[in-house]
């Protein structure tokens, strides 16, 4: 199917549906808050956590509530350098050997004490299925783990692996008590500054500030988090003050209606996630590095970001975020210029016929209404150049697989926290990882940079790496089997009465450990 909106339909749209939230809110004035517990703070999430066990849930909500409940051996700091979490230090007598010394006195929630085989149990139930956790290829490299006392932990490797410390890093791991088994998901039990209460499915998840923290114990006494999936009633449900926080789950053109309101506030913080556009190099078009190229130099992502996404975004240069250790932006660059893009068709053969059109390509999506705007704005901004863009949009769980199995010539999709790695550039890009071994679902091939990315994962020299690392992001920008679009802002809207709300990059809770409500 083609759709055929341009900016000033966007623009149009983006209007009207402000005047329905403002119609909303006109309605709502006069309500009143629903009487419920002052200590409690509702934050509104689109679903359900699909599963709090940290060692098997892997969707944005169950990771950012486990976040909460449970800490990792280390944890990222903004530059993504690792620092004590339960291991307050850690060394590497050789590079197939892992040593952590954990604190002592830390306690799980319930009382009982932390110890080496609780890291142990973590690690090898993934490992030998006693339960089936998605995250156990992250561990493929371990050999054996061992508890050489109750406060040391000793990782016996098969090979080098520079990615194990991000793996047991909080947000991509929990440590749960040993014997923790299938059914622990229905009331998990963690380390962290909260602790849980229940859940009820496709309503609710209530945590709750945690006495026994080791790390910090938070201002707030409760968390409720509401499931509201749709965007519309998240939006009523702050300006009722119904609902006290939602983050990154709004429409872009709700926000200035809801900045407006007296009672609430817009905070916005540059993100990690990104969004980026991919191409099917196999196609016999699209394997023209000229093709790819002039399609990115098509694109006015400033445009997109002002109009579409409100200016809640920044482009992007690279996957890694920013302010990644091993970031650079002394690559190639394609900004918005139509000519340079015709130059490059022209190169490449593709001469514009008596409508104007050079070649015909087809982009997917889901059927999701934001995907499909953007969708529609690049068919808009390649037919200038004499691309025409067909759009082609599906379910989800159609698109999805279709994008998987490469039976795709265009798709737009986000990384979310999978990003703030390197080790994205294997997963995403090198010939070994093609999809479903990886996410190199466009079947891109390098061997210079599947050697860099190979001396990477096998130095532990940090200074090798980053070279290592600048170089493969300088190869992928002059290729472009991907083209980076934007890293969306962190948005968070909250009550006044929740104060010091600090946005994290990565969109996470976090905040809510330092989070205060006001009486």
């Amino acid at each position: 199917m083609t759709v055929g909106w341009g900016t000033g339909d966007i623009r149009a749209f983006r209007s009207a549906f402000s005047c329905v939230v403002l119609a909303s809110v006109l309605f709502t004035c006069g309500c009143h808050s629903a009487k419920r517990d002052p200590g409690t703070l509702v934050f509104l999430i689109e679903s359900s956590p699909a599963n709090l066990d940290p060692r098997v849930g892997t969707d944005a909500q169950s990771e950012h509530i486990d976040e909460l409940l449970f800490d990792g051996l280390v944890a990222k700091d903004a530059s993504f350098h690792f620092g004590p979490a339960l291991a307050e230090s850690w060394e590497q007598p050789d590079s197939k050997t892992l040593v952590f010394h954990l604190r002592s006195g830390v306690r799980f929630a319930d009382g009982r004490t932390l110890t080496a085989r609780d890291v142990v149990w973590t690690v090898n139930s993934m490992r030998n299925g006693a339960v089936i956790s998605p995250k156990a290829a992250s561990y493929a490299s371990v050999e054996s783990v061992e508890a050489r006392d109750a406060q040391t932990v000793v990782f016996h490797l098969k090979q080098t692996d520079n990615f194990l410390l991000t793996n047991l890093s909080t947000g991509a791991i929990g440590i749960v008590p040993e014997g923790s088994g299938k059914d622990f998901w229905q009331h998990p039990v963690g380390t962290g500054p909260f602790r849980f209460v229940s859940q009820q499915i496709d309503q609710d998840v209530v945590i709750e500030r945690n006495p026994m923290s080791w790390s910090v114990v938070p201002k707030i006494e409760r968390v409720r988090f509401a499931v509201v999936p749709d965007a519309i009633t998240a939006s009523l449900e702050l300006e009722k003050g119904s609902g006290d926080v939602a983050i990154n789950s709004l429409p872009m053109d709700s926000l200035p209606v809801l900045a407006a309101r007296p009672d609430l506030i817009v905070q916005d913080a540059p993100g990690t996630v990104i969004q980026y556009l991919s191409f099917n190099i196999r196609d016999s078009i699209l394997q023209d590095v000229r093709v790819r190229q002039a399609v990115a130099c098509a694109i006015n992502r400033r445009l997109i970001i002002q109009t579409l996404l409100r200016g809640h975004a920044q482009p992007a240069l690279s996957l890694l975020p920013q302010t990644h250790w091993a970031w650079t932006g002394d690559v190639a660059k394609y900004d918005y210029d139509p000519v340079r893009a015709k130059q490059l068709l022209e190169q490449a053969g593709y001469h514009a016929g008596a409508d104007g059109v050079r070649l015909h390509l087809a982009m997917k999506t889901s059927t999701d209404e934001g995907t499909r705007m953007l969708a529609a704005v690049l068919q808009q901004q390649l037919s200038q150049v004499g691309v025409a863009l067909d759009i082609r949009s599906y379910e989800f769980a159609t698109f999805y697989s279709d994008v998987t199995r490469g039976a795709f010539q265009m798709y737009s999709l986000r990384w979310i926290g999978g990003n703030e790695q390197p080790d994205i550039f294997s997963y995403v890009f090198s010939t070994a990882r093609f999809s479903p071994k990886g996410a190199n679902r466009g079947h891109y091939s390098n061997a210079k940079l599947d050697s860099l990315l190979d001396d990477a994962a096998a130095s532990a020299d940090t200074t090798r790496r980053r070279a290592d690392y600048v170089e493969a992001q300088q190869l992928l920008a002059h290729d472009l089997p991907a083209f980076n679009l934007w890293y969306s802002d962190t948005v968070v809207v909250h009550n006044r009465r929740v104060t010091h709300v600090i946005p994290t990059s990565s969109g996470s809770f976090t905040f809510l450990e330092t989070a205060e409500i006001e009486p």
